[in-house]
């Protein structure tokens, strides 16, 4: 069995496994209606069972005699899939369309088979239907005979729990999507004149792009960029990331970053610097041969402006690895109800990502309301969203690490920013005199001016109190004050932009010594002894 076939080979036998122990229902939550049905159908020639399947517009049709086509030596591509699909009879059962009557029928029935319901998630909310679900599952467990129900998303009731088994379709790791993309492309070439021009290496950098994406939509993204350059090439690698950031954007839930950032873009932060750099390849087969375990994550916090986000980024941008965003308001603003489920999902996805960083912003957002006093508020969404994450923290094996932001770590339940969970808690304090000399240097250079043209160590020490966003902020002011008198910026245009500006050390300085005290002995400071800033 080569390594292509042992992903497919495993959910076959799991399949086979809850059939042949006569679980009652399985449920399958899944976009990939077909992969879902193929898998059941190849299951059950094994096993020598009928299947059946059931959808509101055809009632319950009994499959063809070709259940056999649907089992491949590996896993099949969905095209394939269909082109080979046994065509099943449409004579259905009488009386079989409406839902309740369906599962009526099928208590009756004694023959031992699979049903396959197809969108039964539209019904789960008719307390008949649900009841029958009952009693038809109780009967089921006595023999070989089991339903199946996929759709995209299904809200089980309570009183289905205890026959109800979940059954995932993972998403194609890196060997299945090369093997994906050859099948696509040989596919094409049969009905259009395409040109090869990617070698085994951008085949494997185009299946990296590809990562996160199902075997359906990664065969799609595939098919449209081949189709539309005629071609196989280098920028097909390209058009699949495009493809898999509007994926991500659509989901509302995880946005896919960009960065050019790297920790060079950011002024100090030694102690923080050198913890990433040691880090830095620890996902790589010689550092698990040498007894690593990836990193887990890091929590940022401290003074607002002093570059946590900006540290999160360049994470990514110094490792090189891609960087996805965790909106953190879509979970309850937009998904009250089923926030549970939607944070596995983005775990699942994050994960098919691997490796890569999850950012997540503002993290007090939330799991701030995660207490004891707070359950009532929610009916419990916070508390069981902190434990799903919590236990995805602590037992996850995909190299995803989390960058983690907070701004006031005192509102954090202690069990999030506990060891094990996060590797460490970095604590960023306002920027010491030359760590604002660095600031102005690189927003200097960002913006197309030589630092030794100014008088950095004047402006730093103008600058006392101020955060690495109020320095930035201070320099754009000052831009725009010499692009109106039409002359080159000068040191006394950020002399006079640093002086017009009230920094947050003093506007909020009582939180700002708070939260100090805090960390004092709570967290290790991002900046070494020797450059730590003011007051700290």
């Amino acid at each position: 069995m080569n390594s292509l076939e042992k992903p497919y080979q495993k959910l076959l036998d799991r399949m086979k496994v809850l059939i042949n122990s006569s679980t009652p229902i399985v449920v399958m939550e899944t976009v990939e209606e077909l992969r879902a049905v193929s898998l059941v159908r190849a299951a059950c020639s094994d096993l020598n069972l009928a299947v059946f399947e059931w959808t509101i517009a055809d009632g319950l049709v009994r499959s063809g005699d070709g259940a056999a086509a649907f089992h491949p030596v590996g896993q099949p591509n969905v095209q394939a899939a269909l082109q080979s699909r046994p065509e099943t009879s449409k004579t259905a059962m009488y009386n079989t369309a409406d839902p309740v009557q369906a599962l009526a029928n099928l208590e009756t029935m004694t023959i031992e088979a699979v049903f396959v319901l197809k969108d039964f998630h539209r019904h789960m909310d008719n307390p008949v239907v649900v009841r029958r679900l009952r009693d038809v599952g109780q009967k089921f467990s006595a023999n070989r005979r089991t339903l199946v129900l996929t759709a995209p998303a299904i809200e089980m009731p309570p009183e289905l729990a205890s026959l109800v088994e979940f059954f995932d379709l993972p998403l194609p790791d890196p060997d299945r999507l090369r093997e994906i993309i050859r099948e696509t492309y040989t596919r094409l070439a049969g009905t259009h004149s395409l040109k090869l021009q990617l070698e085994a290496s951008g085949v494997g950098a185009m299946a990296c792009n590809l990562l996160g994406f199902t075997e359906e939509a990664a065969e799609r993204a595939i098919s449209q960029t081949v189709v539309g350059r005629l071609a196989l090439s280098p920028d097909c690698i390209t058009d699949v990331l495009d493809a898999k950031k509007a994926m991500l954007k659509r989901s509302e839930m995880l946005e896919f970053v960009d960065t050019t950032d790297n920790m060079a873009s950011v002024g100090g932060l030694d102690n923080l610097k050198r913890w990433l750099e040691q880090r830095r390849g620890a996902w790589d087969d010689g550092a698990l041969k040498f007894g690593l375990d990836p990193p887990k994550g890091v929590i940022i916090l401290g003074v607002q402006g002093c570059g946590k986000s900006l540290c999160a980024r360049a994470v990514a941008g110094e490792w090189k690895l891609p960087l996805v965003k965790f909106d953190t308001a879509a979970v309850y603003d937009k998904f009250i109800g089923e926030t549970e489920k939607r944070i596995q999902k983005v775990f699942r996805v994050a994960e098919g990502l691997a490796p890569c960083i999850l950012w997540i912003d503002e993290l007090e957002k939330v799991f701030a309301g995660s207490g004891p006093d707070s359950a009532s508020a929610d009916a419990g969404v916070s508390s069981r969203l902190l434990a799903s994450f919590l236990s995805w923290m602590q037992e996850r094996k995909s190299p995803v690490f989390v960058a983690a932001t907070c701004n006031n770590v005192t509102v954090l339940p202690p069990e999030l920013i506990r060891k094990g969970r996060f590797d460490e808690l970095f604590f960023v304090d306002l920027p010491s005199a030359a760590e604002r000399k660095q600031v102005f240097a690189i927003q200097l250079t960002r913006r197309k001016r030589n630092p030794a043209d100014y008088d950095l160590d004047r402006v730093a020490e103008a600058a006392k109190g101020f955060s690495g966003a109020e320095i930035e902020s201070a320099v754009q002011t000052a831009l725009f004050a010499a692009f109106a008198r039409k002359q080159e910026l000068s040191n006394g245009d950020l002399l006079t932009a640093l002086s017009s500006t009230v920094p947050l050390s003093i506007t909020r300085s009582e939180e700002i010594s708070e939260l100090r005290a805090w960390a004092k002995d709570r967290a290790v400071w991002a900046s070494s002894p020797q450059t730590r800033g003011e007051g700290a």
